[in-house]
């Protein structure tokens, strides 16, 4: 899987105002802005995130997915 593949498959099925992937076809790192985090725990935002993924994930097309997961609030407060 690409980096712009599984942005796309994010972005179907998760409003989100930025998203960043690096990894190697297997193994990612995301960051995710998305108003859909308002309110929501860590977790619960990234089991947000892996809900989007379906069996990507079980059928290891995607076999790690580490992530920062951020509300607009949050992203526009962060040191750039």
């Amino acid at each position: 899987m690409t980096a712009e593949e599984l942005q796309n498959l994010i972005a179907a099925h998760l409003t989100c105002e930025h998203i960043e992937l690096e990894g190697d076809g297997r193994h990612w790192y995301a960051t995710i802005v998305s108003a859909e985090f308002e309110g929501r725990r860590a977790i619960q935002r990234h089991q947000r995130v892996y809900a989007t993924l379906g069996a990507k994930m079980h059928t290891d097309e995607v076999h790690a997915l580490s992530m920062k997961t951020y509300t607009p609030a949050e992203w526009a407060a962060l040191p750039r």
